[in-house]
């Protein structure tokens, strides 16, 4: 009996250490299975974290260049509200040039008459004025008359060469002058010094000093004058025109003007 209840505790302790045997096994199993969850969330945070910071730095990044495109917009806005000022300025400013341009036609219509009948008259007036340097008068004139005709000269030049005409002409009244001219005198041509002053005489001496003569405007013709009368005058005059002699009184034959 004792044999038996021996036999049966042995038994009983054995099934007992072995169920104990079998559940720390499993508890090994259970712990290992947590470790293994833990580490894979572990890992699956650290992997989520470096996703969260990539965003993050994204993120960063976006607002910074949100930040300086805002700030490149505004610089826009600035320049554009500056560039439409100037545009408006500029639109008026074209605005008044057309107009300019519109009042430019009708004057140029109008001055390019002006002109051809100022050139009638600075012609006539050389033809009825005394004498002096008619060719150079003359090649002006003509060469003036040939410039209308021009398209590459501006009716402003044109008009400023006529008035620049007119002021050479105007000159030849205040000033004392001499040139070499060919006179017919007597039916022979001779050499001469012409002495112009101003345009209240016009006299001239051959280059010997012998004869002497003017212009008479009454006649329209060159008269002789006395050469022991006004030989000398004549040729101080000369002499004063060309800067050899200072400026003094003269006797030159001057016609007194007609009563009407």
């Amino acid at each position: 009996m004792k044999k038996q209840r021996l036999k049966a505790v042995a038994l009983s302790t054995m099934l007992s250490a072995g169920a104990l045997i079998g559940s720390v096994a499993q508890a090994d199993q259970t712990l290992n299975a947590i470790l293994q969850t833990g580490q894979a969330k572990t890992t699956a945070a650290v992997q989520s974290q470096k996703r969260i910071d990539k965003i993050a730095e994204d993120t960063n990044a976006i607002v910074q260049e949100f930040k300086t495109v805002n700030k490149q917009i505004e610089g826009l806005r600035v320049y554009n509200a500056q560039q439409e000022k100037q545009i408006a300025n500029q639109l008026k400013v074209i605005a008044d040039l057309e107009e300019s341009i519109d009042n430019v036609t009708v004057i140029e219509r109008q001055i390019q008459p002006l002109i051809l009948r100022m050139l009638d008259g600075l012609e006539q007036f050389v033809e009825l004025d005394v004498p002096f340097h008619l060719d150079e008068r003359r090649a002006r004139i003509e060469q003036l008359r040939s410039n209308q005709e021009r398209a590459d000269i501006t009716v402003a030049e044109k008009f400023r060469q006529v008035l620049e005409a007119y002021k050479i002409e105007s000159e030849y009244g205040r000033k004392i002058d001499t040139y070499k001219d060919t006179l017919n005198i007597g039916g022979v041509d001779r050499e001469v010094n012409i002495l112009r002053v101003g345009r209240i005489a016009l006299m001239y001496q051959t280059t010997d000093t012998k004869l002497s003569g003017a212009w008479d405007a009454r006649q329209k013709a060159w008269v002789e004058l006395d050469s022991g009368e006004y030989r000398s005058s004549i040729l101080q005059g000369i002499k004063i025109a060309k800067k050899q002699a200072t400026n003094d009184v003269m006797g030159l034959p001057i016609l007194a003007p007609e009563a009407k």
